[in-house]
Protein backbone atom coordinates (compact mmCIF):
# COMPACT_ATOMS: atom_id res chain seq x y z
CA UNK A 1 0.00 0.00 0.00
CA UNK A 2 1.22 3.45 -0.92
CA UNK A 3 -0.03 6.48 0.98
CA UNK A 4 -1.09 9.49 -1.05
CA UNK A 5 -2.04 12.98 0.10
CA UNK A 6 -4.00 15.26 -2.25
CA UNK A 7 -3.66 18.98 -1.53
CA UNK A 8 -5.57 22.01 -2.79
CA UNK A 9 -6.47 25.41 -1.34
CA UNK A 10 -9.75 24.85 0.54
CA UNK A 11 -9.90 21.05 0.66
CA UNK A 12 -13.50 21.34 -0.44
CA UNK A 13 -13.38 20.52 -4.18
CA UNK A 14 -10.39 19.10 -6.09
CA UNK A 15 -8.53 17.29 -3.34
CA UNK A 16 -11.79 15.84 -1.99
CA UNK A 17 -12.63 14.50 -5.45
CA UNK A 18 -9.16 12.97 -5.78
CA UNK A 19 -9.38 11.38 -2.34
CA UNK A 20 -12.79 9.94 -3.22
CA UNK A 21 -11.55 8.45 -6.50
CA UNK A 22 -8.38 7.06 -4.90
CA UNK A 23 -10.34 5.45 -2.06
CA UNK A 24 -12.86 3.94 -4.46
CA UNK A 25 -10.70 2.96 -7.44
CA UNK A 26 -7.39 2.30 -5.68
CA UNK A 27 -8.54 0.85 -2.37
CA UNK A 28 -6.31 -2.23 -2.79
CA UNK A 29 -3.11 -0.24 -3.33
CA UNK A 30 -3.58 3.33 -2.09
CA UNK A 31 -4.26 4.79 1.31
CA UNK A 32 -5.68 8.20 0.39
CA UNK A 33 -6.15 11.43 2.32
CA UNK A 34 -6.59 15.10 1.46
CA UNK A 35 -5.85 18.49 2.98
CA UNK A 36 -6.06 22.18 2.21
CA UNK A 37 -3.69 25.09 2.65
CA UNK A 38 -6.63 27.16 3.92
CA UNK A 39 -9.46 24.67 4.49
CA UNK A 40 -13.10 25.66 4.33
CA UNK A 41 -15.63 24.54 6.92
CA UNK A 42 -17.38 22.00 4.70
CA UNK A 43 -16.97 20.10 1.45
CA UNK A 44 -18.74 21.91 -1.37
CA UNK A 45 -22.24 20.59 -2.05
CA UNK A 46 -21.45 20.69 -5.78
CA UNK A 47 -18.38 18.50 -5.15
CA UNK A 48 -20.51 15.96 -3.29
CA UNK A 49 -23.15 16.05 -6.05
CA UNK A 50 -20.60 15.70 -8.88
CA UNK A 51 -19.05 12.67 -7.22
CA UNK A 52 -22.46 11.13 -6.52
CA UNK A 53 -23.20 11.36 -10.26
CA UNK A 54 -20.41 8.81 -10.85
CA UNK A 55 -21.41 6.61 -7.92
CA UNK A 56 -18.87 7.79 -5.34
CA UNK A 57 -20.18 8.89 -1.95
CA UNK A 58 -17.90 11.39 -0.20
CA UNK A 59 -20.41 12.54 2.41
CA UNK A 60 -18.14 11.30 5.22
CA UNK A 61 -15.17 13.36 4.01
CA UNK A 62 -14.41 16.74 5.57
CA UNK A 63 -11.86 19.56 5.10
CA UNK A 64 -8.54 19.17 6.94
CA UNK A 65 -5.63 21.56 7.28
CA UNK A 66 -2.34 20.77 5.54
CA UNK A 67 0.46 20.03 8.02
CA UNK A 68 3.78 19.76 6.24
CA UNK A 69 5.33 17.80 9.12
CA UNK A 70 2.72 15.05 8.70
CA UNK A 71 2.68 15.36 4.91
CA UNK A 72 6.32 14.28 4.72
CA UNK A 73 5.28 10.84 5.99
CA UNK A 74 3.24 10.14 2.82
CA UNK A 75 4.75 8.24 -0.10
CA UNK A 76 3.13 10.52 -2.70
CA UNK A 77 1.89 14.08 -2.46
CA UNK A 78 -0.29 15.49 -5.22
CA UNK A 79 -0.31 19.28 -5.09
CA UNK A 80 -3.22 20.97 -6.88
CA UNK A 81 -2.99 24.22 -4.90
CA UNK A 82 -0.84 26.20 -7.34
CA UNK A 83 1.46 27.10 -4.43
CA UNK A 84 4.94 25.74 -3.78
CA UNK A 85 5.01 23.40 -0.79
CA UNK A 86 7.75 23.44 1.84
CA UNK A 87 10.63 21.00 1.35
CA UNK A 88 9.73 17.39 2.17
CA UNK A 89 12.65 15.10 1.47
CA UNK A 90 10.82 11.83 2.13
CA UNK A 91 7.82 12.26 -0.16
CA UNK A 92 7.51 12.30 -3.94
CA UNK A 93 5.58 15.39 -4.97
CA UNK A 94 3.73 15.98 -8.21
CA UNK A 95 1.94 19.11 -9.37
CA UNK A 96 -1.43 18.67 -11.03
CA UNK A 97 -2.64 21.81 -12.76
CA UNK A 98 -6.38 21.36 -12.39
CA UNK A 99 -8.91 24.20 -12.56
CA UNK A 100 -10.42 25.16 -9.22
CA UNK A 101 -14.20 24.79 -9.69
CA UNK A 102 -15.10 26.73 -6.52
CA UNK A 103 -17.87 29.26 -7.34
CA UNK A 104 -18.13 27.88 -10.87
CA UNK A 105 -21.20 26.31 -12.52
CA UNK A 106 -21.88 22.59 -12.12
CA UNK A 107 -20.57 21.95 -15.65
CA UNK A 108 -17.10 23.01 -14.48
CA UNK A 109 -17.31 20.69 -11.46
CA UNK A 110 -18.07 17.83 -13.86
CA UNK A 111 -15.13 18.69 -16.14
CA UNK A 112 -12.77 18.91 -13.16
CA UNK A 113 -14.15 15.66 -11.73
CA UNK A 114 -13.55 13.84 -15.01
CA UNK A 115 -9.99 15.18 -15.29
CA UNK A 116 -9.19 14.21 -11.71
CA UNK A 117 -10.63 10.73 -12.29
CA UNK A 118 -8.36 10.31 -15.33
CA UNK A 119 -5.32 11.45 -13.36
CA UNK A 120 -6.11 9.21 -10.38
CA UNK A 121 -6.60 6.23 -12.71
CA UNK A 122 -3.17 6.96 -14.24
CA UNK A 123 -1.62 7.19 -10.78
CA UNK A 124 -3.17 3.84 -9.79
CA UNK A 125 -2.03 2.20 -13.03
CA UNK A 126 1.51 3.45 -12.46
CA UNK A 127 1.61 2.10 -8.91
CA UNK A 128 0.11 -1.21 -10.08
CA UNK A 129 2.54 -1.54 -12.99
CA UNK A 130 5.72 -0.41 -11.22
CA UNK A 131 5.02 -1.01 -7.54
CA UNK A 132 5.70 2.67 -7.01
CA UNK A 133 5.24 6.00 -8.72
CA UNK A 134 7.69 6.56 -11.54
CA UNK A 135 9.77 9.69 -11.85
CA UNK A 136 8.08 10.33 -15.20
CA UNK A 137 4.68 10.65 -13.52
CA UNK A 138 5.85 12.42 -10.42
CA UNK A 139 8.54 14.75 -11.66
CA UNK A 140 11.29 15.15 -9.14
CA UNK A 141 11.86 14.86 -5.44
CA UNK A 142 11.52 18.12 -3.60
CA UNK A 143 14.96 19.60 -3.06
CA UNK A 144 16.33 20.16 0.41
CA UNK A 145 15.70 23.48 2.09
CA UNK A 146 19.23 24.64 1.34
CA UNK A 147 18.85 24.23 -2.42
CA UNK A 148 15.21 25.17 -2.84
CA UNK A 149 14.61 28.80 -3.71
CA UNK A 150 11.92 30.73 -1.80
CA UNK A 151 8.58 30.46 -3.50
CA UNK A 152 4.88 30.96 -3.07
CA UNK A 153 4.78 28.77 0.06
CA UNK A 154 6.78 31.33 2.04
CA UNK A 155 4.55 34.15 0.78
CA UNK A 156 1.39 32.15 1.50
CA UNK A 157 2.39 31.26 5.06
CA UNK A 158 3.54 34.83 5.74
CA UNK A 159 0.15 36.10 4.53
CA UNK A 160 -1.80 33.65 6.67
Amino acid sequence: MKSVLFICIGNCCRSQMAEGFARSLGKDMLKAASAGLSPTLTVSEDTIAAMAEVGIDINDQFPKEFDYRLAASYDIIVNMSGFDLPPMETALVTEWKVTDPYYEPMAVFREVRDEIERRVRNLIADVERNGTVTEDLVGQRIASKQTRKPGLWQRFTAWR
